[in-house]
């Protein structure tokens, strides 16, 4: 009966109905056609000598012929040592329903009813249930008829399965029977309790049925079993077989739940070259239903990292309801591709230890500028009430709207303050590392104890790409979570005009699209400004800010000095107009936004008294950098002439690049008609925090090359931020003592651009051409007279040709005719002319690559999309790296050190490193764990090892030309040769894992470049297989 062809012949005697099929193997492909024109498509071949999916292959038409014989036979081949196969005709749709019997030497047979086997996938089952569900009587008595009458008539001898196709009116086919005790024989024991194996063996023994009790009126069914085989293989790719090493291993179980296990433990390798079953995991309860609700519960409670599982593609065939409550057939899992939306499993804690392993082996993940340690030190958070904040601005905001709360800045006695500590200062100071996990911890403090604070600067500018870029956040994220901490106090951003949180020109429906998303997470306050004072820019963020519901704050970036009357381009007229041209375009409120620190006390006096008189009712707030030293003289002078707020960074977080002191404007302001009314007790609490925690971000702070401001910033003019930056690129590259130089060559780059304002992204054209200055020796004359030569920047030659703008004054000539020459330019707007982005695309693509999209990440990547991308990859590598503190994302963890990790409310990890282990021959290194009490270990890449070792080369995914493999495993055929011309869908080679076979197709059409594997080759997933043109 184990030979499939003659367990037909003894079906056909016995009066057993069969599916037509060949009588014996074929022993090639022109008996197959033979047969496929005698009774038609479909057919199916299968192996002559063994089963589990193997050497199975389903056949369609004609076409497919070949190509499937050739599959099935190789698979068979590989499996069983003999690639004989057989031909059936296809039944449509059918139940796959097997019965169990047992017999002995004496002529006694009996069954244990049935199993239905119809969940299968590529012909391997992969849910049984006994009893089958809703099987009309009738019929169950004929198939247990039926195999009983099979097993006497060849005098069967022990355990073994009868196989049956049942079609949709319920008439039943035989297709083989399996000579042994099968995978899914868990099921009839748990609801007949017959211990089939002992039966096995005490029959091997000589003893007969009756003798242990096994006579038919006594085998009856009880309650309902399921089994679910879990196995390495990912569902969402086809159940292609996964391999590698097993790094944690935790079970479910419970009453009602029996574990066959197979090489499931922590540590062990998966292989390609073996099965991919794990574990079965088997439920019994009184009904189908109570049994998946055993079986969905002990699936929930498995972890199993390191490689994929089936386990969440099963746990959606356990809540199907076709499942539950109907009956199903063998093409249920084709039609339900609902199975194969699947939830994601987290995997937090093994990717953190993963990322902590990284660290450890190969050093921060971030660029470090200079080398410094992050303190160990932790900031202490100062004591917080555990009630409610205070109400605070935002209250009114959102009692009054936009309009209200800008009369009730203005009408506000006293002066107001905006903190810049959460976004400009750390920026200025720490090159916009700060991370959301210490601003989250000082957040309450700020809600409870700065309530009055007219607002809190803490998002836009560089720090929305740089949360993605170094931080491996997610900006939104930050947001969102700042918004629940601190309720009261407004929250305001840096909005780049029409370039919104960028360094380019978007398409108009990105920039308002994107301040409705930004107003929906809890942004309040818009600054709104342009890198070049350019008004349809302007005007266009202002629009996309005010129609989203925020607070349109628009800003003139300040540049000059309007007190001194040699300087005659921007004077106090310029800042005038163009003030009454914000005002008429509706802004709320009017900022003076001066990012080099420029504004004297006399020409804040004189600029901030103009805008007063011209504009009574617009609440004037004033910005400014202290690089020179004198920015709290110029704020308090800003606010003796009216203006209403000035901003400020905590003491710890401000002078040099960064804002003017609060302690000190507070203190200064105490007593007078300016007081603040903020506590100076509390000033000194939060900026003791921050004084600590500055210390983490050692390897970023300014000071590391930076020792003090410089007035030359008044000749100069480099914005706070820009200038810290150039010191650090600086001294990386050994120019530490040519600073000076840098400054003066960006004085006359300046000038050779015709005197621009200098915000971002303006004034790194002017450090860029600064630069080329200093590294080819050039000076001012020589730059103006070579022009025409001369290999420019690109940013300075797409400013030139109108990309950022139209500056004040025009473009400098006869330079921009040198350096354009025949060069495009752009007239008006930039980003007038660009197409509408298309959102809904954007959408479709990113939800074809990821799992988890939200609104906030679309925008992401329609701001940034290769940042965004690899952030994305990033945070699926390593998890949410946000949840450690800043010393562990820097540095790791040293050995014995034990520390918690919180992944949210509840949910703690306690985690202590162990050991380092030496490198091994794949260039790994194991990293060693302890994990809530539990070991866990896994293997790091060692990247520099790696550098002097030869490996494979992996497929670029952003290469569409490169083939990778899609699952480790064997190169069985290549089916192409380089320089060949293919077409899309065509294939190119056959792998095995597993004994399963899979046929890469290409991608692409093109021409094959090149091939970079050979038969019998072992590849891991990825590996670069061909490259295609």
């Amino acid at each position: 009966m184990g030979d499939k062809v003659e367990a037909r012949a003894i079906a056909i005697s016995a009066g057993v109905p069969i599916v037509p099929g060949t009588d014996s193997p074929i022993t090639c492909l022109t008996e197959a056609k033979e047969f496929s024109n005698k009774y038609g498509f479909p057919i199916i071949f299968k192996a002559a000598y063994g089963g589990g999916g193997r050497g199975m292959r389903v056949v369609r038409s004609y076409e497919e012929l070949e190509e499937n014989y050739t599959r099935a036979y190789s698979e068979a081949l590989s499996a069983f040592g003999n690639g004989a196969l057989f031909v059936e005709k296809f039944i449509e749709k059918p139940r796959h329903i097997e019965v169990q019997i047992i017999g002995d030497k004496y002529g006694n047979v009996v069954h244990l009813y049935e199993r239905d086997c119809s969940i299968q996938r590529r012909h391997q089952k992969v849910v049984e249930i006994a009893p089958a569900a809703q099987l009309d009587p009738q019929l169950r008595d004929r198939l247990t008829h039926d195999s009983v009458k099979l097993a006497k008539q060849v005098g069967y001898e022990n355990a073994g399965t009868v196989e049956f196709l049942v079609d949709k009116h319920g008439k039943h086919y035989f297709i083989e029977v399996n000579s042994r005790l099968q995978v899914e024989h868990t099921v009839t024991e748990e609801i007949t309790d017959v211990d089939l194996v002992h039966a096995q063996i005490h029959v091997a023994e000589g003893k007969s049925l009756p003798e242990l009790g096994l006579k038919q009126e006594n085998i009856r069914i009880n309650g309902c079993a399921i089994q679910c085989r879990v196995t390495t293989e990912d569902p969402a790719r086809g159940f292609q077989p996964d391999t590698g090493r097993i790094e944690v291993f935790r079970s479910g179980e419970g009453m009602g739940i029996r574990l066959d296990s197979a090489s499931a433990f922590q540590g062990a390798v998966i292989s390609p070259h073996y099965d991919s079953l794990l574990v079965k995991v088997i439920a019994h309860g009184k009904d189908q239903h109570v049994a998946a609700t055993k079986m969905s519960r002990a699936l929930a409670e498995f972890r199993i990292r390191g490689v994929k599982t089936n386990i969440p593609f099963l746990q959606n065939v356990l809540n199907n309801h076709q499942f539950l409550h109907g009956t199903v057939d063998t093409q249920f899992i084709d039609e339900n591709p609902d199975l194969f939306n699947l939830r994601p499993v987290q995997n937090r804690a093994q990717k953190l230890l993963h990322y902590l392993g990284h660290v450890m082996v190969n050093g921060p993940t971030t660029p470090i500028p200079v080398k410094a340690k992050p303190s160990s030190v932790d900031p202490v958070v100062p004591p917080v009430p555990i009630s409610e904040p205070p109400p605070g601005f935002r209250d009114i905001l959102l009692r009054e709207g936009p309009e209200g709360f800008a009369k009730a800045v203005r009408n506000h006695r006293g002066l107001l303050l905006m903190d810049t500590t959460f976004r400009d200062a750390h920026q200025s100071l720490l090159a916009t590392r700060v991370r959301t996990h210490d601003l989250k911890k000082i957040s309450p403090f700020v809600s409870h104890n700065f309530s009055n604070l007219f607002s809190l600067e803490n998002w836009g500018g560089a720090t929305f790409d740089v949360a993605m870029r170094f931080l491996y956040e997610c900006p939104w994220r930050r947001l969102q979570e700042l918004r629940e901490l601190i309720p009261n106090i407004p929250f305001q951003m840096l909005l780049r005009g029409a370039n919104a949180v960028g360094y380019t020109n978007y398409p108009d429906n990105a920039v308002f699209k994107f301040c409705e998303v930004a107003k929906e997470n809890g942004m309040d306050i818009f600054r709104v400004f342009d890198s070049l004072n350019y008004l349809p820019n302007m005007i266009l963020g202002m629009e996309a800010a005010g129609q989203a519901g925020g607070v349109v704050e628009a800003a003139i970036s300040y540049t000059g000095d309007v007190a001194d009357p040699s300087r005659t381009k921007y004077t106090l007229d310029y800042y005038v107009n163009l003030s009454e041209e914000l005002v008429k375009a509706g802004t709320h409120i009017l900022c003076i936004k001066d990012m080099a620190g420029l504004l004297k006390p006399k020409a804040s006096d004189m600029l901030i008294r103009a805008l007063r008189d011209k504009f009574p009712d617009i609440p004037i707030h004033v910005h400014t950098h202290d690089t020179a030293g004198a920015g709290v003289a110029s704020m308090l002078a800003c606010a003796e002439a009216g203006a209403d707020i000035v901003d400020v960074a905590v003491d710890s977080m401000s002078g040099m690049t960064s804002q003017p002191s609060m302690g000190a404007i507070v203190a200064c302001a105490k007593g007078t008609s300016l007081d603040t009314g903020i506590q100076m007790e509390k000033v000194f609490d939060y900026s003791e925090y921050w004084e600590v925690a500055r210390g983490l971000y050692a390897a970023f702070d300014c000071t590391a090359t930076m020792k003090s401001g410089n007035a030359d910033v008044y000749e100069n003019e480099i914005p706070g931020g820009q200038y810290t930056n150039l010191h650090f690129q600086a001294h990386s590259m050994g120019l530490g003592n040519k600073f000076k130089e840098v400054k003066k060559a960006y004085a006359e780059a300046n000038k050779i651009l015709g005197d621009v304002i200098k915000v971002t992204p303006s004034s790194k054209i002017v450090g860029d051409l600064a630069q080329f200055m200093v590294h080819n020796g050039l000076s001012r004359e020589q730059v103006e007279t070579m022009a025409d030569e001369l290999s420019f920047p690109l940013s300075v030659v797409e400013y030139l040709q109108g990309y950022v703008g139209i500056p004040y004054g025009g473009f400098p000539e006869p330079l921009q005719s040198k350096v354009l020459k025949d060069l495009p330019r752009i007239e008006g707007r930039p980003g007038a002319t660009l197409p509408s982005m298309d959102f809904a695309k954007l959408e479709d693509g990113l939800r074809s690559k990821y799992d988890d999209i939200t609104p906030e990440d679309i925008m992401s990547a329609a701001m940034y999309p290769k940042v965004f991308e690899e952030y994305k990859e990033f945070s699926t590598q390593f998890g949410p790296v946000e949840c450690l503190n800043t010393r562990l994302f820097l540095e790791g963890p040293k050995i014995a050190e034990e520390f918690e990790v919180e992944l949210e409310r509840g949910k703690t990890l306690h985690i202590k490193a162990l050991a380092l282990g030496d490198l091994n021959k794949a260039g790994q290194r194991e990293v060693f764990f302890e994990l809530n009490g539990q070991l866990r270990s896994l293997l790091v890449k060692d990247t520099q090892a790696m550098k002097e070792m030869h490996f494979h080369p992996k497929a670029l995914k952003d290469v569409k030309g490169q083939i990778g493999a899609p699952m480790p495993g064997k190169v069985i055929d290549i089916k192409v040769k380089e320089g060949e011309k293919i077409e899309k869908g065509q294939p190119l080679c056959v792998l095995s894992a597993m004994k399963m076979e899979t046929l890469v197709n290409s991608p692409v059409t093109g021409t094959v470049k090149k091939i970079y594997v050979k038969t019998d080759m072992h590849l891991e997933g990825e590996d670069l297989l061909i490259e295609i043109e």
